[in-house]
This record gives structure tokens, C-alpha cells and sequence, in this order.
């Protein structure tokens, strides 16, 4: 019996499986990708590989030309036990939407840019997949958004989530979004508008920290409002309660928007429609693999000034 398989109650082995969701944009990335692969399917793992684009930069890797493929679907990850991500935010961002849709764990390894969302960095790949293989890690659940979209008359436009943020965009540049922000079913203000973020703690760093929000740390639950380039006094966030529902009603008058959830997933918000957001009812299951504190990560990932820092001063010295 290989170290991966483990024994029922039956006695019979269970076969282990991991969905790899790779960024395959360059040719780095390509060789993490089937060097996380190599190791897993060396511990007895299966793997499956995610196909975004084309499939030339698998066809080109013996290693990565002989796994399964599946597209990007509901059913993607079903039966495995993790899916592993190696790339940035936005492969992150789709890889949970896999994850998210079979309620397991997911755990990213950083080969872009910032890598906000990424557990470790491509340096640390080996002692990461140790841990996936031996499963030396702990899971926590991190808060998503529920969005729902209706029409000027009720009817039911669209539904989706968010781990990120869901952000209502004007469409039409060449003017503004005209629209009225709602907490708990009462008027906060109206104003025109490039948009509106309504985002998660996890996603207070990514489009709403750019558009001048707080950052929140990912143990507070509490749902993020942020008005985009709004013409209007009072524009400043706001932190509601996660029990609260946040909506945005686009005046019937004005330009036709989006609501683009993690950056992705888009659903039409017409003139007149009306898009509201309430506490997720299924988080996304997130892989740990240290204990770092967020406010390091923040200051890494970030690059924030810290020199000086003494810290506490032990009693009595």
C-alpha cells in the first residue's frame, strides 16, 4: 500500500486525488506546475489538472501531457480532497469557485505577483506538497457574499457569490452610474458613480483597498462597503454588520451595470435593477499551512515601512 493511501472502515484502500489549478503563462510556472505533480503522483496521489485556455503548455510537458483534464465546471474537483492552486489572485480566485462547488479545502501557492490570497511562494513548493501529501496542515473557513440581482419588477435577474468582493460597474464611461446605497432595508445616500464594492474582509485588500478602503483583518466578520469615484460628499466606507443586507439600486434612469463578482463572474444589472448582498451561507475552505499573523503577511506582501520597531518590553527591564 502506498504512504497516500489510507484504510476504510472495510478495510479497503481510498484512493487520494488533488485538483491542480496552474497559471500556465509562462514557462515557470509550467515547471512548478509538474513539479507539484510529479511529487503527489510520486506519493501515490492522482492528480487531475484544471485546463483554463489552451492546452498547448500541458501537451508540451511529459509530465503534465499525461494527467486528466477537466474544464472549469461545478463538477471539476468532485471526489478529490484538495485543490491545490499555483499562480496568482485571479487563478486563486477561480480555483476556489472549484473548490467552493464541492466544499473542500484549498490551499494557493504564490507564482505571480503579489499573491495575497496564497498560503506560501513558489520557494517553499516542495515543503508544501510534503504537507498536502502527509496532510500536516490545518483548514479554516474564510467569509464569502451571497449576490442577488433583480429587476425593476422583482423578477430574478441572476444569483452568485464572492470571496473577494462583488462590484457593481458602470458599463458606459462616457457618464455615471446613478444609484442608492441600502443597509438593512433603509437609505444610507444616493449619488452618481463609477460603481460600488461591496466586499469580505478576505477581499479588503484586493479592488477595495484600491479604491480607498480600510483593510480588515480575515478573523473579523463584517462586510465592506466602498463607493467608487462618487460624486457626492459623503463617500467615505462604511463596516456593516455581517447579519446585515447591503443592496445598490441603480435608478431607472441611468446607465445600464454590471455586478462582477471576484472578478469573473458577471451578471447584468439594467436600469432599475437592484443588486443585494447578504452573508454567504457556504465559506470557502482555506488550507493553512503556518501560523503567521496577518499583520505580517500584510507588511510583506505590501512591503510597509516597519524599521524601528523595538516591540514589547519584557517587565521589569
Amino acid at each position: 500500500m502506498s504512504e497516500a493511501q489510507h484504510v476504510t472502515q472495510s478495510g479497503g484502500p481510498v484512493r487520494r486525488e488533488i485538483l491542480l489549478v496552474p497559471h500556465t503563462g509562462r514557462q515557470t510556472n509550467v515547471r512548478a506546475a509538474a513539479r507539484a505533480a510529479e511529487l503527489l503522483e510520486g506519493a501515490g496521489i492522482s492528480v487531475r489538472v484544471l485546463v483554463s485556455h489552451g492546452t498547448e503548455p500541458l501537451e508540451q510537458h511529459p509530465s503534465l501531457a499525461k494527467l486528466p483534464r477537466v474544464r472549469h465546471e461545478a463538477a471539476a474537483a468532485e471526489g478529490c480532497e484538495l485543490v491545490l492552486v499555483l499562480g496568482g489572485d485571479g487563478t486563486f480566485l477561480r480555483a476556489a469557485d472549484l473548490a467552493r462547488a464541492q466544499d473542500l479545502p484549498v490551499l494557493g501557492i504564490n507564482l505571480g505577483h503579489v499573491g495575497f490570497l496564497a498560503e506560501w511562494e513558489a520557494a517553499s513548493l516542495d515543503l508544501a506538497i510534503r504537507r498536502v501529501i502527509d496532510k500536516v496542515y490545518r483548514v479554516e473557513d474564510r467569509m464569502t457574499i451571497d449576490v442577488t440581482v433583480t429587476d425593476v419588477d422583482g423578477g430574478l435577474i441572476g444569483q452568485s457569490w464572492a470571496l473577494n468582493e462583488v462590484s457593481v460597474e458602470n458599463i458606459d464611461r462616457r457618464g455615471v452610474l446613478d444609484a442608492i446605497l441600502e443597509v438593512d432595508f433603509r437609505p444610507v445616500s444616493s449619488f452618481g458613480c463609477d460603481g460600488i464594492i461591496i466586499s469580505t474582509p478576505t477581499g479588503s485588500t484586493a479592488y477595495a483597498f484600491s479604491a480607498g478602503g480600510p483593510v480588515l483583518w480575515p478573523e473579523l466578520d463584517a462586510i465592506l462597503v466602498q463607493p467608487n469615484n462618487a460624486h457626492a460628499l459623503f463617500t467615505k466606507p462604511l463596516v456593516v454588520s455581517p447579519s446585515s443586507t447591503v443592496a445598490v439600486e441603480s435608478v431607472s434612469t441611468t446607465n445600464p451595470a454590471q455586478a462582477v463578482m471576484d472578478g469573473f463572474r458577471i451578471v447584468p444589472v439594467p436600469p432599475g435593477a437592484r443588486v443585494e448582498v447578504t452573508y454567504g451561507h457556504r465559506p470557502v475552505r482555506w488550507v493553512r499551512l503556518d501560523e503567521q499573523a496577518f499583520t505580517d503577511r500584510l507588511v510583506t506582501k505590501l512591503r510597509l515601512p516597519v524599521a524601528g520597531w523595538r516591540g514589547p518590553r519584557a517587565a521589569g527591564r
